[in-house]
C-alpha cells in the first residue's frame, strides 16, 4: 500500500524488489536490444514492478529500452522513476569512441551537461518522457547533486522538483546519491518523498545509519536502497579477496569484517546474497531494494533471494558481534 509522506500525500507503492536499469544502458558491457528485453522480461516475470532509470545510463539508452518494454505493460501495474540534473546534448567532440569514462559501452554522440535551473529540470523531465515514450513518470530524483553543486541544488533544483510535484507532473520527488552527507542535507533541506541510497546502507557498511536514516524517520521520508551487493561483492556465497570493491581493492579491515559476516551467515545456513538483499528492509523507512543485473538469470536469482526465509537469530547474532547496527 502507498505510504503517506510527511505532508500526508501518498507516494507511489513500491515492490520490495526493484530493478535498476543501468545495465540495459550498456553498463560495463554491450547488450543487444533483444538481450536487454530478455532481462526486463525476467524482471517482470519475477514480480518486479518498480523500475529505475536515468538519462546518465548509457546516454539515454536505458530510458529508451526500458520505455519500449514498459509500453507493452498496463500503465497502472508498474512504478517508474528517472532522474534529473544532467541534460543530454550533442557532443561536438565525438570522435567515434565509447563512453567508457562513465563505464557505458555507447557512442559518445551526446554529452552530459549539468543544469540545476528550473528550466533545466523541466527540460530533463520532458526529454526523459520523450525517450521513454511514456506520458508520465511516478518519481523524479535529482541525480548525484554533490558531484556538481549541492548548495545550488538546495536553492534551485529541489524547489523546482517540488513545484513539479505540486503541479501533478510527478507523484514523488527525491535525491539519488551514494554520498551520505549529501543525502542527509537534502532530506533536512528539502521537502522530499523518497531518497535513493546507493551503497551507503548495506549488509557490509551502514554509514547512512548515522544521519541519513534518522533524518528520514524525522521527516517521514521513504528510502530506496540501491547497490546493496557492494559492486557485486556480496552477490555470491563466498566472496574473493580479489573481488572489486567500489573502485579498487578492499581495505584489509573491511575484508576481515566481511569474513565474520560470512561466518555468521554460514552458521545459520543463510546464503550471503539473501542476507545482503534483505538487510536494508529491516529499517521501516526502507520501501524497496533496487538491484541491477545484466543477465535474466540474475534477476530470477535476486527474486529467489528476496523470498528466502531468514531467521531473526541471524540478525541478532550479527548485531551482537557488532557487524551490523
Amino acid at each position: 500500500m502507498p505510504r503517506p509522506d510527511r505532508t500526508g500525500v501518498e507516494t507511489p507503492a513500491l515492490t520490495r524488489l526493484g530493478y535498476g536499469a543501468a545495465n540495459v544502458g550498456n553498463l560495463f558491457r554491450e547488450l543487444t536490444d533483444d538481450q536487454a528485453w530478455a532481462i526486463l522480461d525476467a524482471a517482470w516475470e519475477s514480480g518486479i514492478r518498480y523500475f529505475d532509470t536515468a538519462p546518465h545510463y548509457g546516454l539515454g539508452l536505458s530510458e529508451r529500452r526500458l520505455g519500449a518494454f514498459l509500453r507493452t505493460k498496463p500503465r497502472d501495474e508498474f512504478v517508474i522513476s528517472t532522474k534529473a540534473g544532467r541534460l543530454l546534448r550533442p557532443n561536438p567532440d565525438d570522435d567515434g569512441g565509447l563512453d567508457l569514462a562513465a563505464d557505458f559501452h555507447v557512442r559518445t554522440t551526446l554529452r552530459r551537461e549539468w543544469d540545476f535551473s528550473e528550466a533545466g529540470i523541466r527540460a530533463s523531465l520532458d526529454e526523459s518522457l520523450d525517450r521513454l515514450g511514456i506520458d508520465r513518470v511516478d518519481i523524479l530524483y535529482l541525480h548525484d547533486p554533490e558531484r556538481h553543486d549541492l548548495d545550488l541544488a538546495l536553492r534551485e533544483a529541489f524547489p523546482a522538483l517540488e513545484r513539479l510535484r505540486a503541479e501533478g507532473a510527478v507523484d514523488a520527488v527525491g535525491i539519488g546519491s551514494m554520498t551520505a552527507d549529501a543525502l542527509a542535507a537534502a532530506v533536512r533541506g528539502a521537502d522530499l518523498d523518497l531518497i535513493m541510497v546507493a551503497g551507503r546502507y548495506t549488509l557490509l557498511e551502514q554509514p547512512a545509519a548515522d544521519d541519513v536514516l534518522p533524518a528520514c524517520h524525522e521527516r517521514r521520508t521513504g528510502v530506496v536502497a540501491a547497490s546493496v551487493f557492494n559492486s557485486g561483492l556480496l552477490a555470491k556465497d563466498e566472496p574473493s579477496r580479489d573481488d572489486r570493491y567500489e573502485y579498487g581493492r578492499m581495505p584489509e579491515p573491511l575484508w576481515a569484517h566481511l569474513q565474520r559476516i560470512v561466518a555468521v551467515c554460514r552458521a545459520h545456513d543463510v546464503p550471503l546474497p539473501a542476507a545482503a538483499v534483505q538487510f536494508a528492509l529491516r529499517d521501516p523507512a526502507v520501501r524497496s531494494v533496487v538491484v541491477g543485473g545484466s543477465r535474466p538469470e540474475q534477476l530470477r536469482r535476486n527474486a529467489e533471494l528476496m523470498a528466502v526465509d531468514i531467521p531473526v537469530g541471524l540478525w541478532d547474532d550479527l548485531a551482537a558481534e557488532g557487524l551490523i547496527r
